[in-house]
């Protein structure tokens, strides 16, 4: 069975709101039982002479009470559903609507709305939670100003938090206390934000370019308290960084953070009141990796950006989620890499794209970055709205540069600050601010699936000229994207060679060719020699790009590329390359032996000194399983495990020395923070993973060496991944110990969960069915569930197994969070949104449980939605 009525909403159908919210003031008692919402909202007619009826959104809800104007509505003065209050008949000029409504944080599951986590109340509105706690137009283009009183027992929540600066407070005289906060900006419902609790802050300052002074506030639980300096130093990074490179400044007295335990998402940010998810706030160097330092520090940096692109300027419609997210992640990730190393942070997030995003253009779920409809908002915070819309608003960079780029958001500022807008806006400020035609743009917006070009390069001896012809693949129904290609092209020497266009006089390293057709052919004159060519150089644009090469050239770029990115890219394409050459012979059972040529190839890398350590250990990094997979029409599980199992322990053995040298190289560098320190510890990691790959009793001996000496997370989270696949007694001693030693950190925890969800050892299933049992697994808590569960279904080999019963445990769970969080099930049945691309009995067994769920009763929209679009696909 499905939902009731699953109703999809396009986009097509957007209509302005008959009516605008131009204030609300909200008071809460809190109380454990109940909580009651009163309500006062001064509501205006779009045009005068209307006569349509007022229909607020409100779920889960109790009315207790209903004023118009002052006056008590009769039950027979409006009609009250499931999700809707509807009053016929409302002034036609502006007027005073009240509401009073009971809701029960405590029972909240879902984690939308207005919830408690650890004891503490908070919310989350994004997208359509504010319905949750009060009827209004739950929707981005009605901007209120908003005013909020908190009242609560003083003694269980003295810290009384919400959007903008507190005004007034004051105490009664029953034990509770009140305090009541004013935000002067107009914002969406979705911005809302509360926090009510027993909390310690961290606190600091930052003085604008103007010479305000901002007051920062990180609020944690009190045992947390010495966990908050990393994402307090980020935060002033962040905004010093907004200053300088988009001259945007924060604009209330106080910005605060508050860190939850139980979060759907990553964070939330909720104008002046953001509320994360304590694993992007919490760290110290004994309890988070290199990884969550840095995860955190861009995380702080999103939702701070935000306030500019997502809070200043929003969303018209929720189809419009990429003008704001794309955006961000986009600024994001130049704040990273401009903090950390730009080409590390550059392959990091491209390999997110390749593995996550490009997987989804595949699926049953594939959308344009701007979707045309939805049933369930919810399931469109994906890899498409946010990652590649990303680099569709990088593709604007890339075309106008920094400089042109800067002018288009200086623009898009200027016309739209205040408003709730569309990505053609967006799109219209970067066109005018540049005086360029961006009209055929507008296809990345439009058309989902990853792009592919088919690349031919011909040189021509006696007239000096190297000729590239590009040519789309276009699928039917579909236009030629504007891509823009960046060349290099190398001599044998390995140096780049000056790139001159046969139009043009002007001569560059790198060159950027502007694809508009489905064909072009561009030629470089003055080639001395036959070039060896370096393309779609830092990953210029989200697509995939066929350009056949040998073996011998992909180790060439290896080595000598000028730009990291495709350096590390010809090692990507290279190892892939041998990887299905030896599932070939795997398949006709042949005996396997790694290609000397490979081999040699990351030898030569191990030998590198002038190579950074961090894009050393990436280069040294095998292409997951995950992602081999997706280029294959019929997913080989078992053929892919075995063969990358193979190249891995081979190459642990032909360069033995190599990796213990390395190992033993950086294994004393001292901890701090500095990118040096990280880079040490990253490639002496990687190492490590390559010798005990090896599994003899000395290889066990450093990582268990290792786990018990280390003075980090991150070293000692390497080793306990390392041991988690020996097949002695340090395996199960090491994590006897390690959750001795963190069980009372839940964050820490996870990540023990997580490294067992992980092993390659084939009892990995067995092992995450007891898990399930273990007293310390909570299925309600977002994070528990997904350090386990989610990490699992990404373990290709073990999740995936021949028998179906992994299957059959995700579907039992997808069933459970149904009820209990449908934002999270919705999120873990889509592993399943590519079993049309795995063997016969594999789709069999997969089938078998979509239909199961489907045919479930009261199952969630969010549910309903994927599971229907997966079912109903065609091959």
């Amino acid at each position: 069975m499905h939902p009731e009525n699953p109703q999809a909403i396009y986009r097509k159908d957007y209509h302005q709101p008959d009516f605008f919210i131009e204030s609300i003031d909200l008071h809460f008692s809190l109380d454990e039982d109940v909580t009651l919402v009163h309500s006062q909202m001064v509501i205006r007619p779009r045009t005068t002479n209307q006569t349509v009826p007022l229909v607020l959104q409100g779920e889960s809800l109790v009315l207790k009470n209903l004023k118009l104007n002052g006056q008590v509505l009769n039950t027979h003065d409006y009609q009250v559903d499931k999700i809707h209050l509807t009053i016929p008949t409302v002034p036609t000029q502006s007027f005073t609507l009240e509401t009073i409504v009971e809701i029960k944080p405590q029972e909240n599951t879902a984690l939308t709305g207005l919830y408690k986590s650890s004891g503490n109340y908070c919310t989350q509105c994004e997208a359509e939670g504010f319905r949750r706690i009060t009827y209004f137009l739950d929707r981005p283009d009605v901007m209120a100003r908003y005013t909020t009183t908190i009242v609560a027992d003083k003694n269980r929540y003295p810290v009384l938090l919400s959007n903008g600066n507190r005004v007034e407070y004051g105490e009664l005289t029953d034990g509770r206390h009140w305090v009541k906060w004013a935000d002067p900006f107009p914002k969406p419902s979705y911005l809302f934000a509360l926090v009510a609790g027993n909390l310690h802050c961290h606190g600091g300052k930052f003085v604008t370019r103007s010479g305000r002074e901002v007051r920062l506030e990180i609020w944690v639980e009190p045992q947390n308290h010495d966990q908050c300096e990393h994402a307090l130093q980020s935060l002033a990074k962040a905004m010093r960084w907004d200053e300088e490179r988009f001259g945007l400044e924060y604009d209330l007295d106080i910005y605060m953070i508050v860190a939850v335990s139980d979060f759907n998402m990553g964070a939330m940010e909720n104008k002046g009141l953001n509320v994360f998810n304590a694993k992007f706030v919490l760290c110290r160097p004994d309890t988070a990796t290199d990884d969550d330092y840095e995860n955190i520090e861009a995380v702080i940096a999103h939702e701070y950006f935000h306030n500019w692109t997502g809070n200043r300027v929003t969303c018209r419609d929720w189809f419009q989620l990429t003008l704001k997210e794309g955006l961000t992640v986009f600024r994001d990730q130049s704040f990273t890499e401009e903090m950390t190393s730009a080409a590390v942070k550059r392959i990091q997030d491209v390999r997110i794209l390749r593995t996550s995003q490009f997987a989804e253009d595949q699926s049953p779920m594939a959308h344009p970055i701007r979707p045309e409809s939805y049933i369930e908002m919810n399931n469109f915070y994906t890899v498409t709205v946010y990652n590649k819309g990303a680099e569709v608003i990088r593709l604007y960079q890339t075309l106008l540069g920094k400089d042109g780029f800067r002018r288009g958001m200086d623009l898009y500022f200027q016309r739209h600050d205040g408003q709730a807008v569309t990505c053609d806006d967006f799109r219209a400020a970067m066109a005018d601010a540049n005086k360029m035609d961006l009209s055929q743009f507008e296809r990345w917006y439009d058309q989902a699936g990853t792009p592919v070009v088919d690349v031919l390069g011909t040189y021509n001896a006696l007239e000096k000229t190297y000729s590239l012809t590009l040519r789309q693949q276009i699928p039917a129904n579909l236009q030629a994207w504007h891509i823009p290609i960046a060349v290099g092209l190398l001599g044998k020497n390995g140096q780049d060679l000056p790139l001159q266009l046969a139009t043009e006089t002007n001569s560059n390293r790198t060159c950027i060719i502007e694809l508009r057709e489905v064909e072009q052919t561009v030629t470089f004159v003055n080639i001395p020699e036959a070039p060896i060519p370096s393309l779609l150089r830092h990953f210029s644009a989200p697509i995939k790009l066929n350009f056949s090469r040998q073996r011998e050239e992909l180790a060439f770029l290896m080595a000598h590329d000028s730009d990291p990115f495709n350096r590390w890219e010809a090692g990507q394409q290279l190892a892939q390359q041998v990887i299905f050459d030896l599932l070939a012979d795997w398949q006709a059972d042949k005996p396997l032996q790694l290609d000397p040529l490979f081999s040699n190839a990351v030898l030569k890398i191990l030998q590198d000194t002038q190579l950074e350590g961090s894009i050393k250990a990436l280069m040294l990094t095998l292409p997951t399983e995950g992602f081999l997979g997706q280029q294959q029409a019929e997913v080989a599980v078992e053929g892919l495990f075995t063969v990358r199992q193979f190249v891995l322990q081979q190459l642990a053995q032909d360069h033995y020395t190599q990796w213990l040298t390395i190992y033993k190289a950086n294994h004393h560098t001292p901890y701090s923070n500095e990118a040096s320190a990280i880079a040490c510890r990253r490639l002496k990691n990687v190492a490590l993973h390559y010798l005990c790959r090896l599994d003899t009793a000395e290889t066990t001996a450093l990582a268990e060496q290792q786990f018990t000496q280390s003075d980090n997370m991150t070293d000692q989270q390497s080793a306990l991944s390392c041991l988690v696949n020996t097949t002695g007694t340090a395996k199960t001693i090491a994590l006897t110990r390690f959750y001795t030693q963190w069980k009372e950190n839940p964050l820490v925890l996870d990540k023990w969960f997580s490294v067992q969800a992980m092993s390659y050892l084939p009892d990995t299933f067995e092992n995450v069915q007891a898990l399930l049992q273990h007293s310390d697994f909570n299925l309600k808590n977002p994070n528990r569930a997904r350090s386990l569960l989610a990490v699992f279904s990404q373990n290709q080999a073990q999740f995936h197994r021949a028998d179906g019963l992994a299957y059959q445990l995700q579907a039992d769970i997808v069933l459970q969070l149904n009820t209990l969080n449908p934002q999270i099930a919705s999120r873990f049945v889509s592993v399943f949104n590519h079993w049309r691309r795995f063997d016969p009995a594999r789709q069999a067994l997969m089938q078998t449980q979509l239909t199961r769920i489907i045919q479930h009763p009261d199952l969630s929209k969010d549910v309903y939605e994927v599971v229907s679009k997966s079912l109903n696909a065609q091959n």
